[in-house]
């Protein structure tokens, strides 16, 4: 029985090695960029979702981390902007690409965490949750920042990508972070399960393009910096292929039928690993 035990206990300590080691290669090759958008604001490029960076006099706000294997890359990255302390963190959402970093730059830099209260709810019912990576501030509808000479404006947009997604517009160098409200160029992931809806999605869209216009730059979740006219061209692609895929299941096509046929050609170049055609077609059917 002693024997068996270790055996079990020896191959779990292996496995949690080799995932460890996994993630740490998956993340080994990754540089994080920075690019200057307007004012205080910079875009930081590396892996998972965008961040959002206000660097100034009077310190560092970041909209989002990414992964925590990418922390020490991504302080360093923001070292390199500004020599002032990291002070603030604003979660778009709880998925882990997006506040992978939170407990790094909580125990390590003495952020807090800012993000709508649905974040942390999801964040602390996960398994094995450093209390560390929870957001410490939460809002119902959103809050304000008056730092680096900016007013910086968070609201929360209901049952979009899931049921605590915020959105950020620094006003004065008129410049919005969506969070995974926007993927540039691609099907966009809509977590169903996380309260997240078809409808909702595109009703938060429409929201974001009724506060921006022409001159606005947009920093995605995914993909590359972004206005206007790309954010309205990602609702519509939305808008059609929704109604394509319901005015198929209204005629009483099933799931598969309609996996069959297929969207029109010229939404393939949305398409990309993680949401492919069969997985955008599934998401607007349900």
């Amino acid at each position: 029985m002693k024997k068996v035990l270790l055996v079990s206990l020896i191959s779990a300590s292996l496995t949690l090695a080799a995932a460890t080691s996994f993630a740490q290669d998956r993340f080994a090759d990754v540089e994080v960029k920075s690019l200057a958008v307007a004012g205080s604001v910079h875009m930081l490029v590396g892996a998972g979702g965008n961040i959002g960076v206000s660097a100034g006099d009077d310190g560092v706000l970041m909209i989002d981390d990414q992964y925590a294997p990418l922390a020490e890359k991504i302080s360093a990255a923001i070292s390199e902007i500004t020599s002032q302390p990291k002070r603030f963190v604003i979660n778009t959402h709880y998925h882990g690409d997006h506040v992978g970093s939170n407990a790094f730059f909580a125990q390590n830099k003495g952020v807090t965490i800012f993000a709508h209260e649905n974040v942390r709810i999801r964040l602390a019912s996960g398994e094995d949750v450093n209390p560390a990576m929870l957001p410490v501030v939460t809002y119902e509808d959103g809050i304000k920042f008056h730092m680096n000479n900016e007013t910086i404006h968070v609201f929360h947009l209901a049952d979009g990508h899931t049921d605590g997604d915020s959105a950020i517009w620094f006003e004065e160098p008129d410049v919005l972070h969506t969070g995974d409200l926007f993927f540039k160029d691609m099907f966009p992931y809509i977590d169903l399960g996380a309260g997240g809806s078809v409808a909702g999605y595109i009703q938060s869209v429409e929201t974001l393009l009724s506060k921006i216009d022409d001159d606005t730059k947009v920093i995605p979740g995914h993909g590359a910096l972004a206005d206007k006219a790309d954010l309205q061209r990602f609702v519509d692609m939305i808008q059609e292929t929704y109604a394509y895929v319901q005015s198929k299941k209204a005629e009483g096509l099933s799931e598969q039928a309609v996996l069959d046929m297929g969207l029109e050609e010229k939404w393939n170049s949305w398409a990309w690993q993680f949401i492919n055609e069969e997985r955008w077609i599934k998401t607007l059917y349900q």
